[in-house]
């Protein structure tokens, strides 16, 4: 198994709890300080080494993402769309992907989920060998997501869903690495008494295997949730902030896909170009500018 160059973005969902936001455009294309939210995850996959990426959004919004991002060519990737009717679960994405996965392993992450700092994912991606590999990070508030429990030697003993007595503080941010099988694994799940196709549920059925890896999120890395209207805002002055200080973009993609060399400089060069002028155009310019 040569690791992972596929991944899905899931950016379905009505995102009710950002209304009435969320009533005017979908909760992944708000904006999180300057660039829509859906930039960050999939700069988070590109970075990792994913260059074949899948959006899984609504009827509404699929159009509107399609309009946005393209097929990804002006970043030397490919992106693909497909529909999710109803949100019904993030294990439904797989569904709806089954074409594109082609029996591979794919890297999932949710379009609402924003990753910074160091976390090794282009060696994580490279060496995966099968089975599922998710990650875990301490929260205040571990009820609001998948929770894994640990054994004293480290060993993971189970994975539940929003429960309401948290067995620890570490919390599934969303992001799991799957292999071919999980088509099938996702196929045989029931929904959960919310109705819904739960990804703790496949993650279960890894660990049943005892095929499910656990990697702990050290202090460097951030891991921001923007579902609510706090935290949206949060994630944006900590961008701004990160930027601020460093003169430097999190999650600009077409400087993300030049350092990762799907683009040349003169492949650079032809997107700023068909930038309008403005304070990213700018940046992308001062970048071909350095590289020259």
């Amino acid at each position: 198994m040569a690791g992972i160059r596929k991944g899905i973005v899931l950016a379905g969902g009505a995102g009710s709890r950002l209304y009435p936001l969320s009533r005017v455009v979908s909760k992944q294309l708000q904006p999180v300080y300057d660039k829509p939210m859906i930039y960050y995850p999939i700069a988070t996959l590109m970075m990792a080494g994913v260059d074949q990426i899948m959006i899984v959004s609504t009827p509404v919004d699929t159009p509107r993402f399609r309009d946005l991002l393209g097929d990804g060519s002006q970043w030397g990737i490919r992106l693909e769309y497909a529909v999710q009717p109803e949100p019904k679960g993030i294990a439904q994405a797989f569904l709806y992907a089954e074409d594109f996965l082609a029996g591979d392993p794919v890297a999932l992450i949710l379009g609402d989920n924003i990753f910074h700092g160091k976390m090794d994912l282009d060696r994580t991606m490279a060496e995966f060998d099968g089975g599922a590999s998710i990650f875990g990070y301490a929260v205040n508030d571990p009820e609001r997501y998948g929770v894994v429990e640990f054994g004293r030697d480290g060993q993971v003993l189970s994975i539940e869903e929003k429960p309401a007595q948290p067995k620890s503080r570490y919390a599934v941010p969303g992001l799991y690495l799957f292999d071919g099988e999980v088509l099938e694994i996702a196929r045989r799940q029931k929904p959960s008494p919310r109705g819904e196709y739960e990804i703790t549920d496949v993650i279960g059925a890894y660990l049943e295997r005892g095929t499910l890896r656990v990697e702990k999120l050290g202090r460097g890395i951030a891991w921001l949730d923007t579902g609510t209207h706090q935290s949206l805002l949060e994630a944006g002055q900590f961008i701004g902030a990160l930027e601020a200080r460093q003169g430097l973009k999190i999650a600009c993609l077409e400087e993300v896909a030049f350092n990762m060399g799907f683009i040349d400089h003169a492949g650079l060069a032809a997107v700023v170009a068909d930038l309008p002028h403005s304070s990213y155009r700018e940046y992308l310019e001062q970048i071909l500018r350095e590289e020259s």
